[in-house]
């Protein structure tokens, strides 16, 4: 026994990199405040792959290797639950997938995987393209416009399409606004003591109430009104919501279940928001990357001109947008939507020789991972090439993981590449944008990676 002894107390006595601990005093947390993007991946190039610091109290680790993802991800989740933002999101999201727990959670995810077939997603392709033509249509040579609420506005008209089987312009830029002001009140509800700030009457806690009411009212009636359509042919339905209002299993007595009203609200409410949101972020990314490469910008629109001429894209013609894929891949690489997870470890955790304790939060970056040159040489460089088979092939998979992975990686992966996707080349098809001379441009991390000032962006027809 002696020798394992040893090697416990030699483990012990290795210290763990990181900046200086300051436990009664927050400074790492209001240093990482000021700027997260910079912070992570100032400590992950100065301490290495495995980095410990304290937000306070609150012991913090950062972990940067795709061995040391996929594990937090993949191999040991159950000793690990959803950290603070998203148990804060819960506010808002409710019980829903992204926010959820075991049980519940795979309960969700078994209850809804179908809806999220191959299949089912390919059928929304022609709606993607549809939408995409004509929101164009309000566009006008040589104006400017802030693209990012163009993206914004577009994806949301598809996703509240394809999930409520119904045109509901009205409705959805109402949903919009709500999750709108939520997310950029965000920073409040991630606030020290929020738990406690928000049974106090304050500005934030009054409009993030009044956004949450707006959210519930538009969603419970959108649901009552589908239940009340729910005695048509299954074969008539093929929104979303049809499928998940039909969508049970049986339960330990052997009855069949589906969800509550309430479930079915969380589960929208997430739907819509992780389904607009990120696939928005992610064009509006792309649009200012294509505008500071032209000759990428040139091979993107010589594939359309291939591939598509003037006719409207099609479900058949995506596996031949192969470059124009890779330009999203790669703007997602840049600029990931998700630009963090975290995770609180649920009993003692060990990696690479370290062992975090039960409490501490884990972190994963894929701001910091997809950046990193050992994995992505000149890694500030836009190169769609990266995303060619034979160079994918050199990558570790967890070197890129801007939908997650594991048992909670992102349900809607195939619709957001596929909308992703058309959506890029359909505008690609008619229109150049070009970055207002001037317009600043820096992201900003909260729960996504939106642009911090828009993007503004003047349009040029082909």
């Amino acid at each position: 026994m002696m020798p394992a002894k040893d090697s416990i107390a030699a483990a012990a006595a290795i210290p763990v990199p990181g900046p200086k601990p300051n436990r009664l005093l927050p400074r790492t947390l209001l240093t990482y405040r000021r700027d997260p993007l910079a912070f992570l991946t100032r400590v992950a190039h100065t301490y290495g792959d495995v980095v410990r610091f304290y937000f306070g109290p609150q012991e913090v680790w950062l972990l940067n290797h795709p061995d040391y993802v996929k594990d937090v991800l993949v191999t040991n989740n159950r000793k690990l639950k959803k950290g603070r933002i998203l148990e804060r999101a819960k506010l808002v999201l409710g019980e829903g997938l992204l926010t959820s727990e075991d049980p519940l959670h795979l309960r969700q995810r078994r209850l809804m995987q179908p809806a999220f077939s191959h299949q089912n997603i390919a059928a929304y392709a022609r709606l993607m393209v549809d939408y995409a033509g004509n929101w164009q249509q309000r566009w006008q040579n040589g104006e400017s416009r802030d693209i990012h609420a163009e993206m914004m506005g577009l994806t949301l008209a598809v996703v509240a399409k394809a999930l409520f089987g119904a045109d509901i312009e009205g409705e959805a830029s109402e949903i919009g606004s709500a999750l709108n002001q939520i997310i950029n009140i965000f920073d409040f509800i991630l606030l020290p003591f929020s738990e406690i700030l928000q049974r106090l009457p304050l500005p934030q806690v009054r409009r993030m109430r009044k956004a949450r009411d707006k959210l519930d009212r538009i969603v419970y009636r959108i649901i009552e009104d589908a239940r009340a359509r729910a005695a048509a042919p299954p074969d008539s339905r093929s929104d979303l919501l049809s499928l998940l209002l039909a969508a049970q299993e049986e339960d330990a007595e052997g009855r069949r279940c589906g969800m509550s009203d309430e479930q079915l609200r969380d589960e929208c409410v997430t739907l819509i928001l992780a389904g607009h949101e990120t696939t928005a972020v992610a064009l509006s990314w792309t649009w200012y990357l294509l505008s500071q490469n032209p000759a990428v910008e040139a091979r993107l629109r010589a594939e359309l001109d291939a591939c598509l001429g003037s006719r409207p894209a099609t479900m058949e013609d995506v596996p031949r947008l192969s470059y124009t894929r890779r330009v999203l891949a790669e703007s997602m690489r840049l600029y990931p939507p998700a630009w963090g997870i975290g995770r609180k470890t649920l009993e003692p955790y060990s990696v690479a020789g370290f062992t975090i304790p039960k409490g501490a939060i884990v972190l994963v970056s894929e701001w910091v991972m997809h950046r990193d040159p050992r994995f992505y040489p000149h890694p500030e460089v836009f190169d769609p090439d990266r995303w060619s088979p034979a160079v994918r092939e050199t990558r570790s998979n967890f070197a890129y993981f801007p939908f997650g992975g594991g048992p909670r990686q992102c349900i809607g992966e195939d619709f957001a590449w596929l909308e992703g996707t058309l959506l890029l080349a359909t505008i690609a098809q008619k229109w150049r944008l070009r970055l207002v001379p001037g317009h600043r441009v820096e992201p900003k991390p909260v729960i996504t990676l939106r642009p911090k000032y828009g993007m503004r962006m003047t349009l040029e027809r082909r």
